[in-house]
C-alpha cells in the first residue's frame, strides 16, 4: 500500500483490520473502462499467502469474468491446485504465495479489456462479447452496457468530489524529476 499504483487508490477499509482493503479503480484510458470509477474490496483470508484473497467490486460491472455479485474470476485468484482444469487453466497460472496485491490488481486491469471467454462468471456478458467480437455480427450490446456503467460510475465518482484521469498522461504516474547535479556533487556522489 506504500506503493503507488497506477489506477488505483487503496485504503484499509478499517485502520485496525488489515485484511480489508478499499480499492477505488480508475478506468484504464482508450478502453472501453476509460473514465469509470470502480470501487471494490480486496480481502485477504487468514491462511494468506498460501490462499489467495478475494477481489469484489462494489459497483456493477458488465464483464464475463464479474459475477453478478461483484466477484472477479480470475485465474491467479484461484486456489493453487496440481493438474489442469476443465477450463485449461494450469497449475502456474493459479494462485501461489509470489503473488502479491499489485500483481492481483495488475491481473485485474488487463482482464477488463482482455476477458478470458473460457470460463465466463457472467454467461451472458460473455455472450454479448462475442457477438461485439465476432466480425459477422459486431452486435454493439457489450460495449453500450459497459460505456453506460461507466459513464454512471463517473457521475458517482464526481459527486464524490473524484476526478477519475482520462487521459493516458494523467492516469500514468510521473516519476519523480531528479535534481540537475553539478560536476562536484556527481563526484561525491560516486564515491
Amino acid at each position: 500500500m506504500k506503493e503507488s499504483l497506477e489506477g488505483f487508490h487503496i485504503k484499509l477499509k478499517q485502520d485496525s483490520f488489515l485484511f480489508d482493503w478499499s480499492i477505488g479503480m480508475f478506468g484504464p484510458p482508450l478502453s472501453l473502462y476509460e473514465g469509470a470509477y470502480l470501487e471494490a474490496i480486496l480481502r485477504f483470508p487468514n491462511e494468506y499467502p498460501y490462499a489467495p484473497p478475494t477481489f469484489q467490486f462494489s459497483d456493477q460491472v458488465y464483464h464475463p469474468n464479474v459475477d453478478i455479485n461483484g466477484f472477479v474470476c480470475i485465474s491467479i485468484l484461484h486456489p493453487p491446485s496440481d493438474g489442469v482444469s476443465l477450463s485449461g487453466e494450469l497449475p502456474s497460472e493459479r494462485w501461489s504465495p509470489v503473488q502479491n496485491a499489485r500483481s492481483i490488481l495488475l491481473s485485474i486491469v488487463s482482464l477488463l479489456d482482455d476477458p478470458n471467454e473460457l470460463c465466463p462468471a457472467n454467461t451472458e456478458a460473455a455472450d454479448t462479447y462475442r457477438r461485439w467480437r465476432d466480425p459477422k455480427i459486431m452486435d454493439m450490446t457489450y460495449p453500450n452496457k459497459v460505456r453506460q456503467l461507466a459513464i454512471e460510475s463517473n457521475a458517482k465518482a464526481l459527486r464524490m468530489g473524484i476526478i477519475v484521469p482520462t487521459k493516458l498522461e494523467d492516469y500514468c504516474l510521473k516519476a519523480p524529476i531528479e535534481p540537475e547535479l553539478n560536476d562536484t556533487e556527481r563526484v561525491y556522489l560516486s564515491v
